[in-house]
């Protein structure tokens, strides 16, 4: 599901996998394979691939909003 996630991402930015490759610093078959489910992305990877389309990530529950930016990584 990730990978689908990660596609549109890119897509929506008018992004080739070799053109979000160099901007993120990841080979493009390993975009490929993230895309299409071969291998899972860390996090870091995510947010990376995120920022580079201009995407913010949430996590949202019951009372409260986190995203990436306001989380505090020495927390987790």
């Amino acid at each position: 599901m990730i990978g689908k996630i990660l596609r549109n991402m890119r897509k929506s930015c008018n992004l080739k996998q070799s053109e979000l490759s160099k901007i993120v610093n990841i080979p493009q078959n390993t975009i490929s394979q993230y895309e299409t489910g071969k291998i899972q992305p860390t996090f870091e990877i995510i947010e990376k691939i995120a920022n580079a389309c201009n995407y913010k990530i949430n996590f949202v529950g019951k009372n409260i909003t986190f995203n990436s930016k306001n989380i505090d990584r020495e927390e987790i």
